[in-house]
């Protein structure tokens, strides 16, 4: 299949294993990213705080997107089409538009974390500005290729990843207990906590069924998703609040250089970055081309991955971090209750072809969904903090009672 296709998958060809699909999440949150969410926790956060949050955010977080995932296993079409069904043509490129957007900060972040440790720790004559341009370049060019190399990539990659993993792992764990420096950094309150930890894994709700349309079958992809992304974040999350107590900062090359991490460290942040950049280029390329679909597939592709990998020169991004996540959940979150409450709560038959149709039954904007979407938005920003599962509730009962008036 062609990058960034957005023809529906027939039933002969959802050949996709579950350990495929698994292998995509799981190499999508084997990140330094994944790792920057439980440094900016706060380094001062006790232990049991510490995993109290990411163990009830990261399944939680999963667990929204993956039981969406199985949408993807009956239609067989990418998330952003599979949105119109919810919120119209027209509504659903505005969840495009989102994805679009953030997703270029997400690519400009992961370059920046991977160019900083491994200018850092590898034995190359590279400075940071130039390892951020080859880890963009390499993961679009990858990506470009379509989705049989990206898979390949991965499994090759992952295995990789994992080695490495063990081995800073090992190291991080060997590390002692006090601070190497002082920690003076404040310690949020646990709904805060929350909400970036969910925030963080809710990130990846609009990929809900652009690989799972490939598995056919919709238990083994809600499995296989939930793994992917809940395993990763409760094994990396810990791994940086303790990289970053040991450290005295969150600066990711500072937090490895002061565990002597060294190359195994840098290797793993690489991979780790190309291989979450095939899914953010990728889902990027879908969205651009679900709202202007004359862009080629592959020239969708090359243009974000440059974009995101010039955005990821500039500086400022690792500061404004915590504050991303939240304003992603509050995004994300709410949009996730609607598609929630419209595809498993309140499940009807679908129409592809009709997801196809500018002109058809689902041209314009269905308000149920998008009102409902505005007021999960509503509730998040009008919370002091631990929006998430009010925000998540509003959405959710908003659209079923709008959906059950206006149709």
């Amino acid at each position: 299949m062609q990058a960034a296709n957005l023809s529906p998958v027939p039933l002969a060809g959802r050949t996709q294993s579950g350990w495929d699909l698994f292998l995509v999440f799981a190499a999508a949150n084997i990140v330094a990213t994944t790792l920057q969410v439980g440094a900016s926790l706060g380094a001062g956060l006790s232990p049991d705080r510490l995993f109290l949050a990411v163990g009830l955010g990261s399944v939680v977080g999963a667990a929204l997107v993956a039981v969406l995932a199985p949408v993807g296993s009956r239609l067989g079409v990418p998330s952003m089409i599979a949105a119109r069904a919810v919120l119209g043509h027209t509504g659903a490129h505005l969840v495009a538009a989102v994805l679009f957007i953030t997703n270029f900060a997400w690519i400009a972040v992961n370059n920046v974390i991977a160019a900083s440790v491994a200018a850092r720790n590898l034995p190359l004559p590279l400075d940071e500005r130039a390892w951020a341009i080859v880890v963009g370049l390499v993961s679009t060019a990858v990506v470009a290729a379509g989705p049989v190399a990206v898979r390949r990539a991965d499994r090759w990659a992952v295995p990789l990843m994992g080695v490495a993993g063990v081995a800073v792992t090992w190291l991080v764990l060997r590390l002692p207990d006090a601070p190497a420096a002082p920690v003076d950094a404040p310690v949020p309150p646990l709904p805060l906590l929350l909400d970036i930890v969910i925030g963080y894994q809710v990130s990846w709700l609009l990929m809900f069924a652009d690989y799972s349309r490939f598995t056919a079958t919709a238990r083994t992809s809600a499995l296989a998703v939930f793994f992917g992304l809940s395993l990763t974040a409760l094994w990396l999350m810990p791994l940086g609040w303790r990289l970053a107590r040991h450290a005295g900062s969150a600066d990711p090359g500072t937090m490895l250089a002061a565990a002597d991490a060294g190359t195994a460290a840098a290797v793993l942040i690489v991979l780790a970055t190309v291989t979450t950049n095939f899914v953010n280029v990728y889902l990027s390329s879908l969205a651009w081309r679900s709202v202007v679909p004359a862009v080629g597939g592959a020239a969708a592709v090359w243009i974000v991955g440059v974009i995101g990998t010039l955005l990821g020169l500039s500086g400022g991004w690792l500061d404004r971090f915590a504050g991303f996540m939240t304003v992603v959940g509050s995004v994300l979150v709410p949009v996730g209750g609607v598609l929630i409450a419209h595809f498993v709560l309140r499940p009807r038959p679908v129409d592809v072809a009709a997801l196809y149709d500018p002109r058809g039954p689902l041209a314009g904007i269905r308000w149920p969904g998008l009102i409902a979407w505005a007021a999960g938005v509503a509730t998040y920003y009008l919370m002091a903090g631990g929006a998430t599962v009010p925000s998540l509730v509003v959405a959710v009962v908003a659209y079923l009672l709008l959906a059950r008036r206006l149709g």
